[in-house]
């Protein structure tokens, strides 16, 4: 279904790897072909996203991109951009695939559904031509280690005067002059990597590879939920007993705990702006689920939707999310602004869809690859939570932990 898809300039691919997830509705979404579609950058973009959704009133692919932050939290965005995604972009498909259990659900604009399946049934399975295996991509990290760690000590300094409690900071690992197959890129992260949020995503020249282990915000029948990840240990994957006693260190640590619940509390707050007075509540907190690469701590907050508010309602109260900025988020914002290197782009933002009835569904993009083909430019962003309690050694080598199934993907 993936390289029927990406013969469209305009493509999303979202897969769950089969993971169990209560909150989830499809295993796998395909969406190719944009019959309309909708691009924005910060300013109305919110606005004219909302006016957009309700003339369609159809399923929606798309991102927000984390730049954004200019018009939820009027924070300006004056660093480089490398990439050039969007701040906001969504599409109606022309052609459609949803994936639950065994149902095949199929619509398009331009075919019958047998001829769509036809085609889609009769695309390869395998994708040939550059990969990152035969074409290995070394990565450059915008940061030396030593500049990374003197960057979280002035980051620390900030939390030491009462600036901020716990701020997301993320450097950049970089190449330029590449030239890949990102379909084989993402199939290579994807098993590597086989995680619940997982989106292939192409607009024309711009590429998104994601193995995201983390949900934004799930919207089904006015009920809210929001699952950040906040809290990383390392696997053993060759040792039960070890591994068993890194994800019950995970959970015991002071620091992780305590990030994590300064993003619960964000979250609660940020909910609460457009859930029901009293409905806002933890449905999880401190949970701890294992990925093949990393453990990782997960909380769930929840509420109900208020009366005559939407999707996008919700994403504008919660944008940029709290799991990849900090608290408290405006101050946060400026100090991502002032210590940061590049934008970020559509990495920190969200990729998702939108039924017609306006449930939806978005990640959090993360553990990814972005590539522009014209500019034959390729990077991934890689964070980590800082707190008082953050050792700046240790941020460094958890960065290089998130980044190692990418590396791997790209044949570094």
């Amino acid at each position: 279904m993936l390289n029927w898809a990406n013969q469209f300039n305009i493509c999303c691919f979202m897969d769950n790897h089969g993971y169990h997830d209560k909150h989830g509705s499809y295993e796998c979404l395909v969406a190719a072909g944009a019959w309309k579609w909708v691009k924005v950058n910060a300013g109305n973009a919110f606005g004219l996203l909302n006016a957009f959704a309700f003339q369609q009133r159809d399923w929606l692919f798309g991102h927000f991109g984390f730049d954004l932050k200019q018009e939820t939290e009027q924070v300006p965005s004056r660093l480089p951009d490398p990439l050039g995604f969007p701040d906001c972009y969504f599409f109606v498909p022309e052609h459609l695939l949803l994936v639950k259990g065994k149902e095949v659900l199929v619509s398009s604009y331009s075919l019958d559904t047998s001829e769509l399946m036809r085609l889609v049934l009769a695309s390869p399975a395998e994708t040939t031509g550059t990969t990152g295996a035969t074409q290995p991509v070394e990565l450059t990290p915008a940061f030396k280690r030593e500049e990374y760690v003197s960057r979280i000590n002035i980051l620390k300094a900030h939390i030491h005067r009462g600036d901020c409690y716990e701020i997301n900071f993320c450097q950049e690992f970089f190449a330029g002059e590449v030239r890949i197959n990102p379909v084989a890129v993402y199939q290579r992260l994807a098993a590597i990597s086989p995680n619940p949020f997982s989106v292939y995503y192409r607009i024309n020249e711009l590429y998104l590879a994601c193995a995201s282990p983390e949900r934004f915000l799930k919207i089904e029948s006015g009920r809210v939920w929001s699952q950040p990840i906040k809290g990383t240990a390392a696997r053993n994957l060759q040792d039960p007993a070890e591994d068993t006693r890194l994800a019950e260190g995970l959970v015991s640590s002071l620091k992780e705990r305590s990030e994590n619940v300064m993003v619960v509390d964000l979250v609660r707050n940020d909910l609460s702006r457009i859930c029901k007075a009293g409905t806002v509540e933890v449905e999880e907190l401190f949970g701890v689920y294992s990925f093949p690469q990393v453990h990782q701590m997960i909380s769930t907050v929840t509420g109900l939707l208020a009366d005559g508010l939407n999707w996008v309602d919700a994403v504008k109260a919660c944008f940029p999310m709290g799991s990849m900025t900090g608290a408290p988020k405006k101050r946060v914002l400026e100090l991502i602004e002032q210590y940061e290197l590049v934008r970020r782009g559509i990495f920190s933002g969200a990729v998702g869809y939108v039924s017609p009835t306006g449930d939806a569904d978005f990640n959090v993009v993360i553990r990814s690859i972005m590539y522009n083909e014209s500019k034959k430019y390729l990077n991934c962003l890689v964070g980590s939570g800082i707190t008082w309690y953050a050792d700046a050694a240790l941020e460094y080598e958890e960065c290089l932990l998130k980044a190692a199934a990418i590396r791997e993907a790209l044949g570094s």
